[in-house]
């Protein structure tokens, strides 16, 4: 039996653009497990009472559901050990909770403060009153006032990609010659904003957007194939 991956979805129930949810994605077909996946919205928040929470990836095994992203990742490995590494080691696992925690603290924030208007405009109807209230009240303006100026933050948020850039000068992925799951919580950043938004991030000859599209390139391009807001009508 396959496992169930419940992600969160747009009025095009085929556009799932959640960065959480790509990392546990990535990790499934990096280990060659089969999966199928279950479109969700943010009001929705019954349908996962197994999982005793409301927020998205879950992973469903048979009889056994579990959430949050890290946790997912771990099951997985210990669940099926015999599939492709997500970690490599445990130095490698530790070195990859901070990919985790600097992603989730400072770049994942970097990217919602550039698209986050554009996430509403892609979202369903019924989730679309929810998101901007919550979101408009983290930021203390309306959404279309955080964007507004994101041609201009751009170099700052280049700036911020420069770590990452030296790195990949130095090697193909940021986990070494071949990606882990650190490369995947990075490269979710991008992919959610690939799929939600037609703002480009990245220029074609920046070192980070050439990695982006050598993830994008795996298994038989898998994320470069998903659906994306441009392209989903």
């Amino acid at each position: 039996m396959p496992l169930t991956l419940y992600e969160l979805a747009g009025a095009d129930p085929d556009l799932r653009f959640s960065p959480y949810c790509w990392r546990i994605r990535m990790a499934l077909v990096h280990k060659g497990l089969e999966f199928e996946t279950v479109p969700w919205l943010f009001t929705e928040k019954h349908r996962l009472e197994p999982s005793g929470q409301g927020r998205v990836p879950v992973l469903v095994d048979g009889d056994t559901w579990i959430h949050d992203s890290w946790t997912i990742a771990r099951y997985l490995e210990e669940t099926y050990p015999d599939s492709p590494n997500l970690f490599g080691c445990d130095i490698g696992r530790g070195i990859t909770h901070f990919f985790k925690f600097w992603s989730e603290t400072v770049l994942y924030p970097a990217v919602a403060r550039l698209i986050v208007s554009d996430i509403h405009d892609c979202l369903d109807e019924k989730d679309k009153g929810y998101f901007r209230q919550s979101r408009e009240q983290r930021y203390g303006k309306r959404l279309e006032e955080v964007t507004a100026d994101r041609d201009a933050r751009l170099p700052a948020f280049h700036d911020l990609l420069t770590p990452l850039r030296k790195t990949l000068h130095e090697q193909s992925f940021l986990c070494g010659e071949s990606p882990g799951f650190g490369d995947y919580i990075v490269f979710s950043a991008f992919q959610w904003a690939r799929c939600c938004s037609t703002f480009e991030l990245l220029s074609p000859e920046d070192e980070v957007a050439e990695w982006r599209e050598r993830i994008s390139g795996l298994f038989g391009g898998m994320a470069g194939k998903a659906t994306r807001v441009a392209t989903s009508n």
